[in-house]
């Protein structure tokens, strides 16, 4: 028998700013406590793994897509948001705003592109629509995958492998579209200075997220011979390559600030980070307990951090291009990896350009 319980979640939302030291508590979904959007997105990435080692090692491969199937039926047939289940501990921080239909409709695009699975087509054909297939929404997240699903099912569209996904190729020009300056259907905000812009907290996690997207989608009309179709005109797999390259350079510096927002990159990047094991001094060079309430003296200390965390990527600037190098001010100087991971695909895609 097949069981599962999934670890979500390292020590508490609300006491983690409570406190300037080590995560505590592990959290978890079961039957009894759902959490379908945690679930399905697990089954997302175990099924996207499946294909990654499908030539190199084709046993573990198919453990992966096995395993990847026995976790989205869990989060199919336990349905319930993580953040109902577990409330105190991820909200209001990382509450499941969008719903857990979307993670279902990207847990089953991704296992049917492993699988290629009529059952997983079926249901995608048949819950497309209520999971928010047909919902215009511009921001590609840690929360919500709905434009995402959306490039991954147009993929198989253009390489006229399933022509039913059809609708989600035009759903993808749509969204591809309304980032793209000068299009008819325009609209994204931008800085001065040339930077998407989306969010007051820690908008580069959008800026990543959407520049990956901009650089799959590219690749995928680039390998297929098509465009993608705004209003009376199109655009072309190199304008979309254009545009993400202005925002992956604005990142790295080519931006008003003339600020690398990737600590440890360029000449001139962040200071003053919000993050506890870069602020707080190593073992080493402070051997003594550190307290709770102790940690607060670095968390408000107006000195550099003493470890630098190389290679993390901040909140970023605001909406005029300006940015506050400064601990407390969260919102700008706190790294995440839902904001790194997408970035580390768009630099291996102009890498290898390289």
């Amino acid at each position: 028998m097949f069981k599962l319980e999934i670890q979500t979640w390292i020590t508490s939302a609300g006491r983690g700013q409570k406190t300037w030291t080590r995560p505590r508590n592990v959290y978890k979904v079961t039957t009894q406590n759902p959490g379908s959007d945690v679930a399905a997105e697990t089954a997302a990435a175990l099924a996207a793994a499946s294909i990654v080692f499908k030539d190199s090692d084709s046993s573990y491969s198919a453990k992966l897509l096995h395993t990847a199937m026995k976790v989205f039926d869990f989060a199919d047939g336990y349905r319930g948001s993580y953040s109902s289940s577990l409330s105190s501990a991820v909200c209001p921080f990382y509450c499941s705003y969008s719903g857990y239909q979307d993670e279902l409709l990207w847990g089953a695009s991704w296992i049917h592109r492993a699988s290629q699975n009529g059952s997983y087509l079926a249901y995608i054909q048949s819950n497309g629509h209520t999971m928010g297939s047909d919902d215009d929404d511009y921001s590609f997240s840690w929360d919500d995958k709905r434009p995402g699903t959306k490039i991954l099912l147009s993929k198989e569209f253009l390489e006229k492998t399933t022509a039913e996904f059809q609708l989600y190729k035009s759903h993808s020009d749509n969204y591809i579209c309304s980032l793209i300056p000068g299009t008819s259907t325009f609209q994204a905000q931008y800085t001065p200075g040339g930077l998407f812009y989306k969010a007051s907290e820690s908008n580069l996690q959008y800026v990543t997220s959407t520049t990956f997207l901009l650089l799959t989608y590219a690749k995928y009309l680039g390998s297929n011979g098509g465009v993608a179709r705004c209003g009376g005109s199109t655009m072309t797999a190199e304008s979309l390559v254009a545009q993400a390259k202005k925002q992956v350079d604005y990142i790295l510096g080519d931006n008003p600030a003339k600020m690398s927002y990737m600590v440890g990159f360029g000449n001139k990047y962040p200071q003053h980070v919000h993050h506890r094991g870069s602020s707080v001094p190593s073992i080493h060079a402070h051997p003594d307990r550190i307290s709770c309430n102790d940690g607060f003296h670095y968390l408000y200390s107006g000195s550099p951090n003493p470890n630098v965390l190389v290679g993390a990527i901040l909140g970023g600037p605001d909406n005029k291009d300006n940015f506050a190098d400064d601990r407390n001010n969260y919102q700008q100087s706190e790294p995440a990896t839902y904001i790194n991971a997408p970035f580390v695909g768009a630099l291996a895609f102009f890498s290898a350009k390289n």
